[in-house]
């Protein structure tokens, strides 16, 4: 008797479960909210604000790590944009001073051009050329090649804009 009243339980409990969840979806709506066939709704993602670089007012596509110190980077340009003033230095990197000590995990790394790492802490470097030395990953500049990366950043000191933009 306890055996067929603890099955009757279990199935009445996984039915109402399944026609709960049944009960939420809305015939053409996805879970974004978005109707089918309606690209003029607004999403919750297109308003997702993401970290963005600009070397002398240039966008340039970086893809960002996951850490302490990219976390860092957001939460200090969350209300404005962080400007850094960079210098060439060795022919092959630009360094800037964050003006504060963000949160660091240095390990011996061999950089190459389109690198941004983090040096000692406070300072934010960005590779035109490869060097080996203990820095935080930062992230990597993808959408430009060596050349590119020197053409950018080889020629002089440059301003490196971060700031949180909407996704596009």
């Amino acid at each position: 008797m306890m055996k067929k009243i603890t099955t009757a339980f279990i199935t009445i409990s996984l039915m109402a479960l399944f026609l709960g969840a049944c009960g939420n979806v809305e015939s053409g709506n996805d879970k974004t909210g978005e109707k089918a066939g309606d690209s003029e709704v607004k999403t919750e993602e297109a308003t997702e604000k993401m970290l963005q670089m600009r070397i002398n007012g240039t966008v340039v596509n970086v893809s960002w790590e996951e850490n302490k110190s990219v976390e860092a980077l957001v939460n200090l340009c969350k209300d404005s944009p962080l400007e850094i003033q960079m210098s060439m230095y060795g022919g092959f990197e630009q360094v800037g001073s964050l003006g504060t000590d963000i949160p660091r995990d240095d390990v011996q790394t061999t950089t190459q051009a389109g690198d941004i790492v983090l040096y000692s802490g406070n300072q934010i470097v960005v590779f035109y050329g490869s060097n080996s030395w203990s820095y935080t990953r930062l992230g990597h500049i993808t959408d430009q090649d060596n050349e590119g990366m020197a053409e950018f950043l080889g020629n002089g000191d440059v301003t490196v804009t971060i700031s949180m933009e909407a996704r596009q």
